[in-house]
């Protein structure tokens, strides 16, 4: 697998940034966020924030393009505000992820500070945990 080029993920994400209103009630594009799929391609999107609360995620946004092109697997992900921070994925994001494909476990989510963790790291429950049981003794 080649190496992982985070500055063009992240300058993908940065290209689809750019807040605006659709209405007095729902605005987007905030937030925007690029994925690498296995196949190599980048597929992007951008959140929507609706006053009723049904908005999503640009992460969601990035899936559901990837998913159109009947793929799964996500080898990276970053998240970018409107102001250049990387963000990271919050909890409904990172089990969209983790639930679109088991391999996904092992999805390079790029974090602040320039940090490149695995989905594994930041769910609570993860791969690593699954053999023990609830009081943290190994499971059978």
């Amino acid at each position: 697998m080649e190496r992982l080029d985070s500055k063009a993920l992240m300058a993908a994400a940065r290209n689809v940034v750019g807040d605006f209103a659709c209405s007095q009630e729902c605005s987007a594009g905030s937030v925007g966020a690029a994925l690498l799929s296995e196949s190599g391609e980048v597929f992007t999107g951008i959140c929507i924030d609706a006053r009723s609360s049904l908005g999503f995620c640009a992460e969601h946004a990035a899936i559901a393009e990837m998913l159109k092109q009947r793929q799964t697997r996500i080898r990276a992900i970053v998240a970018i505000d409107d102001k250049g921070a990387v963000l990271p994925p919050c909890g409904r994001c990172r089990e969209l992820i983790r639930q679109t494909d088991p391999a996904n476990w092992d999805t390079q989510v790029i974090l602040p500070g320039g940090r490149i963790e695995p989905l594994s790291a930041l769910l609570p429950f993860s791969r690593a945990s699954r053999s023990q049981s609830p009081d943290g003794q190994e499971g059978s």
